[in-house]
């Protein structure tokens, strides 16, 4: 596997053992301007860009920068991922780096906002609150009508910058009723993507594993490796795998996840996860991604996948690549859909191109789920419990399955899908499968 990241390019011999074009502009200064990057985006995109040939025509000279010329270009019928990110901003979140509160905001039924997802290491989960706390308050706004609203702006206004030091005042509902106000600093710490890691006791002894991941960034490995030791530990033989929040990330890890699912016996075999196929160009890249030897695998015949409309890329890779292998079961709403994934290019350590490069499928050659992948069973994302709690709808509906081998009703079951808002930048939660 060509370790893409890794090169570290200073663009844009674009991968360091191509044949160079002598039209490819290479940028040896790291000051580089913002016409500068846009010049070599345009290159980069005639080259590797996945949809080139459906591309509208410009010119580049009319764009101020990397980031307009980008959204000029995109193939806007399918292409709703690719980005130009900030490269210090990318570097930092893609090893976990975060500066902020450490929450996800949801509204309920009744329309109130509540605690959605919170990492281990945010101040306000040191204060004691969880996932289905009711947020009354922050520095005196009603938060739910914000988020209700859609105006980002204003909730913007109200949380402040991603800036260490910032100090919101909240008054929470706790599950109990009781009002607790909390003030809250954003800090810097390193976010855990295994946000849950516990077993479940079914009917006949059974024990299931209950993993809730959030993200496949660079601390992933080592979180997974930790919560499947201890699978492994518990004899598990059934594995409920929230996706729900995880929009993606680094391919590798997704190859981890799968690998550990799937066990060591297709690893043996070199039998295919993913198969990676470049646009006519760059047929040489083409690339089969294998199932890889893991030290704690539990060699499932069966996965049970909680999702929603921010399941995607990585995570979806992975339940399309464990298909041809074992039952897939979705629980949750359909997912984003994107069966594709980006070859990342730095530009002089300020920016960083992420154009769609691949399309993904499993053995059978399947992919191509645009309008994302339908669960057996819908189920609304619960916010009102926690994860780990058995009223939650998902997991309930996940662990009858278990016990059962059917849901509580077939079908399609009608929910709302109510408004989140994340402290993470825009391109985290919209898809990511990338290779590193």
């Amino acid at each position: 596997m060509k370790k893409l990241i890794s090169l570290a390019i200073i663009l844009l011999s674009l991968f360091s053992s191509c044949k160079k074009d002598e039209n490819e502009p290479v940028i040896v200064d790291k000051e580089v301007t913002a016409a500068m990057a846009r010049d070599s985006l345009y290159f980069l995109m005639k080259q590797w860009y996945y949809w080139y040939n459906l591309m509208p025509s410009v010119v580049k000279e009319n764009y101020a920068d990397p980031y307009e010329l980008l959204e000029a270009m995109r193939y806007k019928e399918l292409d709703r991922w690719s980005f130009v990110a900030d490269y210090n901003e990318f570097i930092s979140e893609m090893q976990g780096d975060f500066v902020g509160h450490g929450i996800r905001i949801g509204i309920d039924d009744s329309k109130k906002a509540r605690i959605a997802m919170i990492y281990s290491k945010s101040p306000l989960y040191a204060s004691g609150v969880r996932r289905g706390w009711i947020v009354k308050t922050v520095n005196g706004s009603d938060i739910a009508q914000i988020i209700i609203s859609g105006n980002s702006t204003e909730y913007n206004n109200v949380m402040g910058p991603s800036t260490q030091g910032i100090t919101n005042n909240f008054v929470f509902i706790k599950p109990d009723g009781t009002e607790t106000a909390i003030s809250s600093t954003k800090t810097s710490f390193t976010v855990n993507t295994v946000l849950v890691a516990d077993t479940l006791h079914l009917a006949g002894d059974k024990v299931a594993g209950h993993l809730v991941f959030e993200s496949f960034i660079q601390p992933s490995s080592e979180e997974l490796a930790t919560a499947f030791a201890y699978f492994k530990s518990c004899n598990v033989t059934d594995l409920i795998l929230d996706l729900r929040y995880n929009s993606g990330g680094y391919l590798y890890v997704a190859q981890e996840l799968a690998s550990y699912i799937a066990g060591n016996d297709l690893a043996s075999s070199k039998s295919t996860f993913a198969i990676l196929t470049y646009n006519d160009k760059n047929q040489r890249w083409n690339e089969s991604y294998p199932f890889k030897t893991m030290n704690s695998p539990l060699g499932l015949s069966r996965v049970v996948v909680i999702t929603s409309r921010m399941t995607a890329s990585a995570s979806e890779a992975v339940m399309n690549g464990l298909k041809p292998y074992m039952n897939v079961v979705a629980v949750g709403d359909t997912t984003l859909g994107k069966p594709m994934g980006m070859n990342g290019w730095e530009v002089g350590e300020k920016y960083f191109f992420w154009p769609i490069t691949f399309k993904m499928v499993n053995k059978n050659n399947e992919g191509e789920y645009f309008d994302g992948i339908p669960p057996q069973k819908t189920a609304p994302d619960d916010i009102t419990h926690d994860f780990s709690s058995r009223n939650e709808e998902c997991l309930k509906e996940a662990i009858r399955y278990l016990e059962t081998g059917s849901f509580s009703s077939k079908g399609f079951s009608v929910f709302y899908r109510h408004p989140q808002y994340s402290e993470k930048p825009a391109w985290m939660q919209n898809g990511l499968a990338i290779i590193r």
